[in-house]
Parts: C-alpha cells; structure tokens; sequence
C-alpha cells in the first residue's frame, strides 16, 4: 500500500532540517502535548538591531507530517524578519510539502502555532507587544494550558493541578496541587515562570505547592 505523503513529506520527514535545540535561544516555545500525539518546540535566534531570525531550530513529538511540517516551517522563517515569519500559514507550510492528508492538517497547524508562539515569546520578553492587554487570571489560565503536567504528558489546567490563581498589582501568583518536594515542582515552576512573567505587566510570578 502506499504511503498517503507526498516525496517531500517523507524527504523530510527521513532527513529533518534544523533539529535540536539552541543553547540560550532569545526565544521558545511548545505547543502540543505527547499524550494528545503531537508536540513540537520551536526555539529562535533574533538580530536584536533588524529582528530577522537567525537561527531557528524544532523539537518534534510525533506523526511523519509532524516531523515534516516543523522543519519546513523552520526553513520558511530562517532569515526572515520576525513581522514576515508572523505570516507564515498553515495552508503554505503544506503547499511547500506537497499537500498533506486531510486528517494531519492539524500536524501543519501545530508547527504554525509554535512559530508563532516562540515569536509572541521573543516580542513579550524584549517589550515589541503593540496591543497591550492588560493581565488577568483567564490569560494567565491560557497560558497554564502551554504547560505540561510530566506525570500525566497534558496541560495544567485540564489534569486539574492549578488551584488558585490571583492576579494584583504585578503580582501574579498561582497554587499547584503538588508537594513542594515533588520530583517534578522545580520543572513546573520554571515552565510556568516561562510563559508568565514576559507579560509587559507582571512584575512577579509567584508559584506555590500545597503540602
């Protein structure tokens, strides 16, 4: 039976460009989940004066198109300034390999999406946010659901491990369901960190562990 890719999904897919990661990268990113079959990380090097990105590199979690689609997109945005990488589309990602099956389009969506978010994580963290929306506990949830529970491979919010979160004054502080001396609470707290405190107005993440 034949393979449902086209020779240039599983060219790439075989011989993957810019795998890896980047050592003290400007910016990065995860989206997906291993539990759910997909996750890709996407990690970025930015020319701080003309914010073209330098160098780019993905982790992939998953299917052919997964593997694929991150490294297509890798090659799409490499050299590009931040503003044309932003435009960069699903429905392109998949025309540079040739199309893809209908059921993996969400393999293209996702390689998309962490661009994007690895780009969103440079901007917050180097002050370039043009709309300024103000931080509130239904955003900083969000943001929860970009962090992975290691014991169970899903997000915070849907394994139910966040229990409170207050919003004040700059203050951002969040209560995890897990002992302070959990194997994993270091790892949760610096990704949670991550993702909350390059928000333009939070002066502090504050993350905290039931006993």
């Amino acid at each position: 039976m034949p393979l449902p890719y086209s020779e240039i999904v599983m060219e790439h897919f075989r011989n993957p460009r810019n795998v890896g990661q980047i050592k003290d990268p400007d910016a990065k990113s995860v989206e997906g989940s291993p539990a759910c079959g997909d996750m890709v990380a996407v990690y970025l090097k930015v020319d701080e004066e003309t914010h073209h990105i330098s160098d780019i590199k993905f982790e992939s979690y998953g299917c052919a198109s997964n593997i694929a689609t991150g490294s297509i997109i890798t090659e799409m945005a490499k050299g590009k300034t931040l503003e044309q990488a932003k435009q960069i589309t699903w429905k392109e990602a998949s025309n540079e390999l040739g199309g893809l099956p209908a059921i993996k389009t969400h393999c293209s969506v996702l390689a998309v999406d962490g661009l994007r978010a690895a780009i969103q994580n440079y901007e917050e963290r180097h002050g370039l946010v043009k709309e300024r929306v103000p931080t509130t506990v239904e955003l900083v949830r969000k943001r929860l659901k970009r962090v992975m529970n290691p014991i169970s491979g899903l997000d915070l919010v849907r394994t139910k491990l966040v229990k409170k979160i207050k919003v004040s004054d700059g203050v951002v502080w969040i209560v995890i369901d897990l002992p302070e001396d959990h194997q994993f609470a270091a790892n949760i707290r610096e990704e949670i960190t991550e993702k909350i405190e390059p928000l333009w107005d939070v002066e502090q993440t504050v993350v905290e562990f039931l006993e």
